[in-house]
């Protein structure tokens, strides 16, 4: 995992630098610390999917160029099959699917997010980004903290949020949970 994240890193170092923005100005303009961002950039801590999303619309790149390095080249419909989109492993506890790499343009970007129960004494961190998020839970029980709430998901149940309000996934139960995820 940890050579996936220094390769999305220096994606995200390229463009910066192509577009002539310095790392202290994208830093402020992604509402974390010059070294938090550096961090980042240097590919010694993972990228919050909520920062990559609003890198990838600061520089007008799709998300999944930033995620796979190829550019998407599909206009009219894209099919991932059982399994087969790519994996994105952001967190220990969060695994991503990918499930519409290939489509141009998209307006949504939909994951699907296996949640695996935190580490005793762990939670994963308070993570925003610009636009809304859908969930949808498909297997075991998720909680969703979003603007100082607990929302508790069971199979079937639904949530819709401004995804600039902070917000964190976690399993519920001793179980992982499963979720489509989608990014607008």
């Amino acid at each position: 995992m940890q050579e996936h994240i220094r390769r999305i890193a220096a994606r995200v170092r390229e463009l910066r630098e192509i577009a002539g923005v310095p790392a202290e100005e994208l830093a402020r303009e992604l509402r974390v610390s010059g070294e938090e961002y550096r961090a980042f950039e240097g590919g010694g801590a993972d990228i919050p999917l909520g920062v990559l999303c609003a890198i990838a619309a600061r520089f007008n790149v799709e998300l999944s160029a930033l995620l796979t390095g190829e550019q998407p080249r599909l206009h009219v419909y894209s099919v991932v099959r059982a399994g087969k989109g790519p994996s994105v492993e952001r967190r220990t506890e969060h695994r991503y699917q990918s499930l519409a790499p290939n489509f141009a343009h998209k307006k949504a970007e939909p994951f699907l997010v296996t949640v695996d129960p935190a580490p005793a004494g762990g939670g994963a961190r308070a993570g925003s980004h610009p636009g809304q998020e859908f969930l949808y839970v498909l297997e075991g029980e998720l909680a969703v903290h979003v603007d100082g709430h607990e929302v508790l998901l069971h199979p079937g149940d639904a949530l819709y949020f401004d995804a600039g309000v902070p917000h964190t996934l976690r399993a519920a139960g001793a179980a992982s949970a499963r979720v489509l995820a989608v990014v607008l």
